[in-house]
């Protein structure tokens, strides 16, 4: 099919949405499964937050257990988490995503001075923040994926992917255990870390 300049489609939302999946054992299941958001367009405003799955088939929140959801801006959040992030492959059906706690951010960190090497964003909730660094960093490539690929099966999906081959997760200076594996993304064998920018996601049935 010819590419067209102009997608149709309504944009749902745009911003930055970089992960990390970390893994006790390579053969096994994630033993922590995290998100960040930086928004810049949503039917809910902009804002920043992030995901944050340390148990993830535990139906329990933080203190008791690393599960926990951070943001500024509660309506968008709900709205990503709804309508998106619950549906990607490594968050469907997990017990921590309807039992986390959810805590209001009064403050975020970013450290990108080390770009394109590496990255860190920082988010303080209260008495608890919240620290996810990406390091050594790949070559940026430009991924593009219509409904069938994409993580919602519903969308388009545009965004600069850079694989980080080692990161790391902090709440109140603890790490959470596992370690950044391989999986297959898109064809090719990359890190379960990444930063995910300039992301846009378009709804290809509704007329923007």
């Amino acid at each position: 099919m010819d590419r067209i300049p102009v997608n149709p489609g309504s944009v749902e939302w745009s911003g930055e949405n970089p992960g990390i999946y970390l893994k006790l054992d390579p053969d096994g299941d994630y033993s922590v499964v995290a998100l960040f958001f930086r928004i810049v367009l949503s039917p809910h405003g902009r804002g920043v937050g992030a995901i944050i799955l340390g148990d993830p088939d535990t139906a329990a929140g933080y203190p008791e257990v690393p599960n926990l959801c951070l943001t500024d801006n509660r309506p968008m959040m709900t709205y990503l988490l709804d309508n998106f992030a619950s549906k990607f492959p490594t968050l469907v059906g997990r017990a921590g995503v309807e039992a986390m706690s959810w805590h209001d951010v009064t403050k975020n960190n970013q450290d990108n001075r080390n770009m394109p090497h590496s990255y860190s964003e920082e988010l303080t909730a209260g008495d608890v923040t919240v620290q996810m660094t990406w390091k050594d960093l790949q070559p940026p490539m430009a991924i593009e994926v219509g409904p069938n690929e994409s993580a919602t099966k519903a969308h388009d999906m545009y965004a600069v992917f850079l694989e980080a081959t080692d990161a790391r997760i902090t709440i109140n200076g603890t790490a959470l255990q596992g370690q950044v594996v391989d999986r297959q993304f898109f064809g090719r064998t990359m890190s379960t870390a990444f930063l995910a920018l300039s992301e846009t996601w378009v709804n290809p049935n509704k007329n923007g």
